[in-house]
């Protein structure tokens, strides 16, 4: 049986995956004020348990990708679902603050794996032209499981203990490994691809991005400009999202004084915003490209510059009276983080070959959650004595340096989307000076 646009089905099975990995990841953050009295922990021991996961992600981000550009995106990706989903279910089992650190760790080593897998799906199945809108399609997961943490954990809290909380999610995660194993495969190998589509995705695609069956040459990428050019945005965007995603539900019930219910209630609607900005993104550079007639590069870069200018709502969270309000703002600013992080992430596809794209996504990842480690860890230090005010007002202006980066160091190819079949400029390759 053959079936039309099997390419999205593809991009929304990996965007699925992303999905139960953010839900299993965002499960402790919402279970956290429950943890704080039962586990009796602080706010110090929960940022080191944060941490745990956190270098683990970052180390593990150009492994994972690495092993999925040797091995392949399906096993590769089925092996590291099938770890982080067993873990996660291992936490119910934990009584300590270093026993969930150790599990932590555990899951950001496996978990780590998924946008790499995001960008791999991406540019093996999709042409120039559409990987906005597929590649914000596959990061809306990481927004959507954040989104559903908060009303499934909470349910799980009510209605059975914290413990069941782990158990369900990781659950989930172990029956989203056997779908993944039977559904996906790549273009040249699945069955129920369409020549037409088939022909389309390979007339699309830029030749000289082609895989070529060597082996990734990692440390070359430590010399090229673009890889700095997507990876220092990366480091600097990606604390404000970790922020939202590890701290939100903290923030909301310390210094909002909102119940667990209200948690349940509103604390997903910055996912659900983040949701549609990574979509926006996507459909904004289509816009310019195909409308406005600006090249893939420029397309990406003005949409990150756009996203950059609307983060800056983000100072005022702390000055506001009313929490509604205060998740209206972060709602705002997840929408702009998710539409300006999907560029830097998709451009891996646009500068790098297919056989690279994993490992060159891992290592931008891993600069990313480096930011993200270093945040989470000054807050834990010292939210409790100037609070979150002043992390808001750093966060908001972050990105403003991104877009900079963004527009200096990136060299746009000589030939873009439009002619797919030309060489690629050495400009695309060009070395640090």
């Amino acid at each position: 049986m053959k079936i039309k646009h099997l390419r999205w089905w593809m991009i929304g099975l990996v965007s699925l995956g992303t999905i139960i990995n953010a839900l299993a990841r965002s499960s402790l953050s919402v279970a956290a004020p429950t943890l704080f009295k039962e586990i009796h922990i602080t706010e110090q021991q929960y940022s080191w348990i944060l941490s745990s996961f956190q270098l683990a992600y970052t180390v593990a981000q150009p492994i994972c990708g690495y092993i999925i550009d040797i091995i392949g995106l399906k096993l590769g990706f089925f092996i590291m679902i099938v770890i982080w989903s067993v873990t996660n279910m291992a936490h119910a089992g934990c009584t300590s603050w270093g026993g969930l650190a150790f599990l932590r760790g555990i899951m950001g080593l496996s978990e780590a794996s998924a946008i790499p897998s995001g960008v791999k799906c991406n540019s093996e199945w999709f042409p120039a032209t559409e990987r906005g809108i597929a590649g914000g399609i596959a990061n809306i997961g990481t927004s959507i499981g954040a989104m559903l943490a908060p009303p499934l954990v909470v349910w799980a809290l009510l209605k059975y203990n914290w413990q069941m909380s782990f158990v369900i999610t990781g659950a989930i995660g172990l029956v989203f490994a056997v779908m993944w194993w039977f559904l996906y495969d790549s273009p040249q190998k699945h069955t129920m691809v369409t020549k037409e589509e088939a022909d389309y995705i390979s007339a699309g695609q830029e030749r000289h991005l082609m895989a070529d069956g060597k082996k990734p040459a990692v440390m070359s990428f430590f010399k090229m400009r673009n890889f700095w050019g997507i990876a220092l945005p990366r480091f600097l965007a990606d604390p404000t999202w970790g922020t939202i995603n590890f701290w939100l539900p903290i923030y909301l019930i310390t210094v909002r004084h909102m119940e667990l219910k209200d948690i349940a209630l509103y604390a997903w609607l910055p996912f659900l915003a983040a949701d549609f900005g990574g979509l926006a993104g996507g459909f904004l550079n289509k816009i310019m490209m195909k409308v406005w007639g600006v090249n893939t590069i420029n397309a990406r870069r003005l949409t990150f510059s756009l996203g950059a200018l609307m983060m800056l709502p983000l100072s005022f969270v702390g000055f506001v009276n009313s929490a509604y309000v205060a998740i209206g703002l972060v709602s705002i600013c997840a929408f702009a983080h998710q539409m300006l992080s999907t560029q830097c992430i998709v451009m891996a596809t646009d500068l790098f070959k297919r056989d690279e794209v994993s490992t060159v996504s891992g290592f931008a990842g891993s600069a990313g959650w480096t930011g993200i480690l270093i945040c989470t860890l000054i807050m834990g230090a010292l939210v409790k004595t100037i609070g979150y005010n002043p992390f808001f007002i750093f966060l908001s202006v972050l990105d403003v340096g991104g877009a900079v980066i963004l527009w200096t160091f990136v060299k746009a190819p000589k030939f873009d989307d439009k002619s797919p079949s030309q060489p690629r400029s050495d400009s695309t390759l060009a070395p640090l000076h």
